[in-house]
Formats: C-alpha cells, structure tokens, sequence
C-alpha cells in the first residue's frame, strides 16, 4: 500500500498543467474513504465507515489544512476540521490553467465535479471563437468558463440562482465579461421545448443532469427512464454539424444501457464514449459519450 505522500507524489507528476485540484485517493484502499486534494487543503469524504486511524495519521503529517465530511449524515453541513492548520471554507482552485471557486460547506459537492476535469478540459478544446454552448443542469457553471475562455458564447442554464451567481464569480475570476454571456434561471426540460419552439439553436449542449430531480408539479424525472427523451429535447436545438456532451454518474445504469438512452433520443448522430480522469482509479460510474449531429 502506498502513503498518503506518495500517492499525492503519483499524482501530481500525471496531473495536466496548472492543477491543484484532483482525488488522492477514491475508496481503493479504504472502502468508503476518498480524499480529495483542494489547492493547499485535504477533504476527507467517508460513506458508511469512520475515517481509519493509519489515514488520519498520515493526513497529520502532512502539515495540511485538512478537513472530514461525512456522507451519509446531512451532505449540506460544513466539514469538520481535524488536523493542520484551520483554512477558509471558501477558496481558489486551479484546473487546467483556469480558477474556480470552491466552497467546502456548499454541500455534497464543493463548487465543481473533479471527476468532469477530462471532460471540461475536452470542452474547451472543442470550442473556438463564437460557437454558441448551452449548459444545462450548470450547476456552478464550470463548463460555461471553459467555453467561454475559448471564445464561446454561452448560454447558462439552472434551477437555482445562487448557482448562476457562483458561475458569473467564476467567470470574472478568469477575466471573462460575465455580461456578454446569458443566463437562464429555470427548469431545463422547460427551456429546451422554450428553445425548439422559438427556432433557437446551439453550436454545442452540454447534458449533466441529476440521477433524480422533481418538478414545480410534482413530476419525477430519473436518468434511467428519461435521459432519452432529454437527449431528444436537445437534438430538436442542435444546430447542424453540432455536438452534445452527454453524461451521468447515475450508478444504476450501466454504460451499455446508458449508451442506449443517449442512442434512443439521438437515433442517427454519431456516438463517442470517453473514460473518467486517472486519478478516479475506483468504480467507474461516470459515463460520458459525445453525440456528433
């Protein structure tokens, strides 16, 4: 088994440039334990097990702010420090050249999904000067900044303004005019149909949607019974030669019948699939596939 440190060593030497932010460790050697490196700060994040004594010795020594979440107990509450000296919650990162802010008490995630690096890093080098993306699902918008930094014209799309407000934050702290870019408070499902009715087209979409959500009705919405009719929705705002980047963590559905659902709402585009960073050495939940129209 190797340390802590030379685990953090491994890393770093296979991480691309100018980045501070990847997983040290993803329940490989502990079953339920991940550790994730923050810029200068560790989280710790455990599921149905306490953190081991030999983990915790090693993070101790390495002089770092660390800090424990607990996943299976209420996600939303603040980390709890436990070694090295105490950090702000809210704090820089860097992946790939571009800084993103992270927020450690935000919830079950920090600011921005490690485990998408690959596939923002590819979204960004897909985009050239102009091209029109919509972001939907956006979250804190990261996708939005990589295309935006490429010369994109984005459009980004979520339920939650907080979320709209962190992407503008990210935005401006790359030196991007949040102002030439739109933003779209709402449900997704919704707008697509707003976008196919009003003839309105996109170069590039991304597709990042939660496994489950529930709307203003009541409806339920599952990745497993309804991605297909998402990816569906997109196409009808896809302009032609465009691309859509399809993907999901939702572990009940495997990548072969993942790549079903994405092939049902996209019947004759061209299919890709790509696999998760490195340092995600663990399950491999994350399914990604890019639809070429």
């Amino acid at each position: 088994m190797h340390s802590l440190a030379q685990r953090i060593a491994a890393r770093t030497a296979r991480l691309p440039w100018a980045t501070d932010a990847y997983r040290i460790i993803d329940g490989t050697l502990w079953p339920g334990v991940f550790v994730d490196a923050l810029a200068d700060r560790i989280l710790v994040s455990v599921r149905d097990t306490a953190l081991p004594r030999a983990l915790l010795q090693q993070l101790m020594a390495t002089g770092l702010p660390v800090y424990l979440k607990t996943l299976d107990n209420d996600v939303k509450a603040a980390p709890q420090h436990i070694c090295g000296p105490e950090a702000e919650l809210r704090f820089p990162i860097t992946e790939n050249g571009i800084r993103y802010i992270m927020d450690m008490a935000a919830g079950y995630s920090q600011g921005i999904f490690l485990d998408q690096r690959d596939n923002r890093l590819e979204v960004r080098n897909r985009c050239t000067q102009g091209m029109r993306l919509l972001n939907t699902f956006s979250y804190t918008g990261a996708f939005s900044v990589c295309a935006a930094m490429a010369g994109a014209v984005t459009t980004t799309l979520d339920l939650a303004q907080p979320c709209l407000t962190w992407c503008r934050e990210n935005m401006l702290l790359n030196g991007i005019e949040a102002d030439r870019h739109y933003f779209c408070k709402g449900d997704t499902l919704h707008w697509l149909e707003r976008f196919a009715k009003q003839a309105r087209t996109f170069d590039a979409i991304v597709l990042d949607p939660p496994t489950f959500s529930r709307d203003a009705k009541g409806k339920i919405w599952r990745v497993e019974k309804d991605y297909g009719k998402l990816v569906a929705k997109a196409m009808a705002c896809l302009a032609p030669g465009g691309w859509i980047l399809c993907t999901t963590n939702c572990r009940k559905v495997s990548a072969t019948d993942f790549r079903k659902l994405v092939a049902s709402g996209a019947p004759s585009a061209k299919l890709s699939t790509s696999p998760m960073p490195f340092d995600f050495d663990g399950e491999p939940y994350l399914k990604t596939i890019w639809v070429q129209n």
